[in-house]
């Protein structure tokens, strides 16, 4: 099953994209990690997209493509994926039709710009692994400290009130219309944001006919 998560900054495409890996037994491919790995490894796309940075310039589409296309080539993805953060533009999302990368199924996780605002302001992401928590709906073991690597968890410049409302903005005008990309396409299920993280998980299993 190969799959798109969509959804405003703060919808919670992170916290169900690891939840929806475990249950169907696919990787999630957050463009974040793979063009930090990238740049780790040394890649060849890695090296160009640090390139880019290094000059403050934003990574092009061609180039964001071509590292996940490198991702996606590995041995985990060939029986399906979960792409989070891509595409963020008709731009890219036809850069990736073009370079034959399809999908079954794509979901949008729908909520209202308020309740994204309430929730932003508790969000926490460790900052050694990047691992992403919430003080109220998904609080680490330890308070300030990753379960998973024991880092300390930070909150985002992102996650500030005056950056959130700025996001939305942008992602009301260059993502948003990606829904009717792929509703035209028979491809956009949406969900309505439910008031758990396990009911969300089980409104988009459900959308998927699990």
């Amino acid at each position: 099953m190969k799959l798109i998560l969509l959804g405003a900054p703060g919808a919670g495409k992170g916290t169900q994209a690891e939840r929806l890996c475990q249950e169907l037994n696919i990787p999630t491919i957050s463009t974040g990690n793979i063009l930090r790995a990238a740049i780790k490894h040394g890649t060849p796309t890695g090296l160009k997209a640090e390139a880019f940075m290094k000059a403050g310039k934003l990574v092009p589409d061609e180039v964001i493509i071509g590292i996940i296309n490198e991702r996606l080539a590995e041995e985990d993805c060939r029986d399906g994926f979960i792409l989070d953060g891509v595409p963020r533009t008709i731009a890219q999302a036809e850069a990736l039709e073009k370079a034959g990368i399809t999908f079954d199924d794509v979901v949008s996780i729908e909520i209202s710009d308020e309740t994204i605002m309430e929730r932003m302001s508790g969000r926490r992401v460790c900052e050694h692994c990047g691992a992403s928590y919430h003080l109220v709906a998904v609080p680490p073991k330890t308070p300030g400290v990753c379960d998973k690597c024991g880092g300390k968890l930070i909150q985002r410049h992102d996650d500030e009130p005056e950056t959130v409302k700025a996001r939305l903005e942008v992602y009301h005008k260059e993502t948003e219309p990606l829904k009717d990309f792929y509703a035209h396409r028979g491809l956009l299920k949406s969900v309505e944001n439910q008031p758990s993280v396990e009911e969300t998980s089980q409104a988009i299993l459900h959308a998927l006919g699990r």
